[in-house]
Formats: C-alpha cells, sequence, structure tokens
C-alpha cells in the first residue's frame, strides 16, 4: 500500500506590475492562516510524509513551510522546477518515478496540473465521487487530497486506482 499526498499552494496574492514574475507571488493573509489550518489538520490526522517534492514558487514553499510547522516531521524536502506549472500527465509521471522507499509522499504544487491529476488518478466509484467529483468541485487553494494505492511499486501507478482516502479543504476547518 502506498499513500499520497497532494497540496495545493494556499491563496496568493494576484500578479502585478510589483510582482516580476509569477513564480515570486507570495500568499496572502488568508493563504497563510489556511497553510497553518491544513497542517493542523495533519498532525491530528497522523499525516506524516516520508517525502516531500514541492514546487520552487514562492507560494509553494510558503506553504509547505507553514504546514509543516504544524505537521511536523522529519521528511527531506526536494524543490522540483518539473512541478511548477505542470500538466496532469507530468505530475502522473513524477508520482510513478517516485522512489520505491517512498511510502507516504507529499507533493506541492499547482492548478491546474493538481486538480487535473487528482481526477485522473482518482478511482470513480460512487464513495470517492460523492467526496470529490472534479466534473463539479474545484481542487480549491490549499486543499489536500490524500489518495490510497495497492501497489508496491510506485512505477505501477495508473489512472483511476486511487481510493480516496481524505479531501481537506480549509473552508472546512475555519471556525
Amino acid at each position: 500500500m502506498k499513500r499520497l499526498f497532494l497540496l495545493r499552494h494556499a491563496k496568493a496574492e494576484q500578479a502585478n506590475k510589483d510582482t516580476p514574475a509569477d513564480c515570486e507571488r507570495p500568499l496572502t493573509g488568508r493563504g497563510r492562516s489556511d497553510a497553518s489550518l491544513v497542517g493542523e489538520a495533519m498532525r491530528k490526522k497522523g499525516y506524516s510524509p516520508d517525502l516531500i517534492l514541492c514546487s520552487p514558487s514562492v507560494r509553494t514553499r510558503e506553504t509547505l513551510e507553514l504546514a509543516q510547522s504544524e505537521f511536523g516531521g522529519k521528511a527531506r524536502a526536494e524543490f522540483l522546477e518539473a512541478l511548477y506549472a505542470a500538466s496532469a500527465r507530468k505530475i502522473a509521471q513524477i508520482v510513478r518515478d517516485l522512489p520505491e522507499n517512498a511510502r507516504k509522499p507529499l507533493l506541492v504544487g499547482h492548478n491546474p496540473g493538481f486538480e487535473e491529476c487528482a481526477a485522473l488518478l482518482m478511482n470513480k466509484s460512487e464513495a470517492a465521487t460523492k467526496r470529490f467529483d472534479s466534473n463539479v468541485e474545484k481542487f480549491p487553494t490549499c486543499a489536500l487530497m490524500v489518495l490510497d494505492f495497492d501497489i508496491s511499486l510506485w512505477k505501477d501507478v495508473k489512472p483511476h486506482t486511487g481510493k480516496l482516502a481524505d479531501f481537506i479543504r480549509p473552508k472546512d476547518l475555519r471556525t
């Protein structure tokens, strides 16, 4: 059994003339708060990644830093340029190329790639679509999707084989 965590970056500042490049956009105040909330929810649920792959953008790095300060753990983080603006198929290939000793990796990245990748990897069972239906629901900022795969090797990940174990949205955590 392998478990995959997909975390979309938290809400970021809009691009403007003062932001030189898209990859340099920082989180908003709400984004910072949401990243901490999701990290806290991960800790409470016992979600402890053993490898972290993160897009190198400012907003993904900040999301990871804030979430990880809450969920803790000693997983090493790698910053992959390939995750920045990656397509669903590229993300799926990154998953298939994960080291086999990684049992619970966390990927931190962007939409539309993460939303499309989730739809590509997730089993379309009735129970799963009640929790996340990519046809009607988006993958909001700072949402965490947890997919379980009944495999021994990451290279065996195929479309629609991931079982949706959890879907955490910041709006469900705010009180």
